[in-house]
């Protein structure tokens, strides 16, 4: 943000531009919202060996865009999006995972795309690629578009769960919040496990609250079983 005056902040021109697509999408979207506590523990442990295994930094947000664009391929309507006379429904092509990233410009939303097409390892190398950019400003016009669904995380600030707002383009989006170790009883054994708050918001025109829950529940049993991910 540029300063005017001590009591008078400018709005930048991405910070305008991305508040107004928000307010277009939450006026024309009417979300159904959507939260589910998944066990990551596995996922946890089995994340650095496999960047030793790859030679990549293969991060959690990673595990996520793959499972994400595997659920959709199981669920195809969560990419999909009403044509101009609200009588049907286009599905996309191809699968393109957007994430939220914190720039010095402002919050953007990358898009990785032809997700299906890509293993985890292929995910993760364009993932780091996007984020690199956008840090350094180098991203494209091109580097916005296709994204049929979106990830945004805010673990990092300690923020356990949200509710995110989808962009103009997606069906829906995740909110995930941060780790952290709960005690959970399992066959009457008490066990300390690594948490989850996994949070969708999705398109109530496009899907219903079972299908999105179906979708949902797709993704966290995929990274509950994180090896499944990298076949």
């Amino acid at each position: 943000m540029a300063g005017v005056s001590k009591n008078l902040i400018r709005l930048s021109r991405i910070q305008k531009l991305i508040g107004n697509l928000m307010l277009q999408s939450k006026r024309q979207k009417p979300y159904c919202y959507l939260e589910c506590i998944a066990d990551l523990t596995e996922l946890t442990a089995f994340r650095k060996p496999y960047c030793k295994q790859t030679g990549l930094r293969v991060t959690t947000n990673d595990f996520f865009f793959c499972a994400m664009a595997r659920a959709v391929q199981a669920f195809p309507l969560m990419a999909g999006q009403l044509d101009p006379t609200g009588d049907f429904v286009r599905i996309s092509k191809h699968i393109g995972v957007g994430f939220a990233v914190s720039a010095p410009q402002g919050l953007v939303v990358p898009v990785i795309k032809e997700v299906e097409s890509k293993s985890l390892a292929q995910i993760a190398e364009a993932s780091g690629h996007l984020l690199n950019r956008a840090r350094a400003n180098k991203l494209t016009p091109d580097d916005f578009h296709g994204d049929t669904i979106v990830l945004s995380g805010l673990g990092m600030y300690g923020i356990s769960s949200f509710l995110a707002i989808a962009p103009p383009g997606a069906t829906g989006i995740l909110s995930i919040g941060n780790v952290s170790d709960t005690i959970v009883f399992t066959n009457g054994d008490m066990m300390v496990r690594k948490m989850m708050s996994v949070s969708l918001a999705a398109d109530r025109r496009i899907v219903d609250e079972f299908y999105a829950a179906r979708f949902l529940r797709h993704v966290i049993t995929q990274l509950e079983d994180p090896l499944s991910l990298t076949r």
